[in-house]
């Protein structure tokens, strides 16, 4: 090996050892704990269906007098980015309502429930919702109520919401929970 080779080899292998650490080092800062790759996976998977309208009932609760009770319920998943999704959630011809389901800079999600008047301006009672607080999976996430929502609505601090999208995508499913009892239950199943 001639003198003029060693030092180039030398300093080939020290930019291929100095590459791989520095691709080493990125996949140790772009890898996801556990807890927060469950969440990101179903934000991707509903982020996926953007432009999927869904459509169903209420199953629960059963007294006819219900609101929502016989009203055909709909879920637009309509409005897409990189850190949240809108679907706006219809009652019969009531449109007021939007879920907004948001990816969190400090990990987690969010989902906030937007109620607006006819003319668009918020209701009195907007954007209450919760906070993922465990790992929930790529298919289903539950969101316990939020400070702000037990401030703005007290009766609601104990309710814990869950959205849940079969693994086909067919079929998306609305649960609220208030007191560890079942409060509402939609199911929705796609239509396009």
């Amino acid at each position: 090996m001639t003198r003029l080779s060693l030092p180039l080899t030398i300093s080939a292998a020290l930019a291929i050892f100095g590459s791989a650490l520095a691709q080493a080092d990125q996949g140790q800062r772009s890898a996801e704990p556990p807890e927060l790759a469950a969440q990101a996976a179903f934000f991707d998977n509903i982020k996926a269906l953007c432009g999927t309208r869904f459509e169903g009932q209420s199953s629960f609760p059963e007294d006819p007098g219900d609101a929502f009770r016989d009203k055909i319920l709909v879920a637009l998943i309509e409005t897409c980015s990189e850190h949240e999704i809108r679907i706006p959630f219809l009652v019969g011809e009531d449109s007021s309502r939007t879920w907004i389901l948001t990816r969190l800079a400090k990990g987690g999600l969010e989902l906030k429930h937007d109620h607006r008047h006819a003319d668009g301006t918020p209701d009195d009672v907007t954007l209450y919702g919760g906070t993922t607080s465990n790992p929930g999976s790529a298919v289903s996430q539950s969101f316990p109520a939020d400070a702000y929502t037990a401030e703005l609505i007290p009766e609601a601090a104990s309710n814990e919401w869950s959205i849940t999208i079969t693994a086909d995508g067919s079929e998306l499913i609305y649960y609220l929970e208030r007191h560890g009892q079942p409060r509402f239950k939609a199911t929705l199943r796609r239509v396009q």
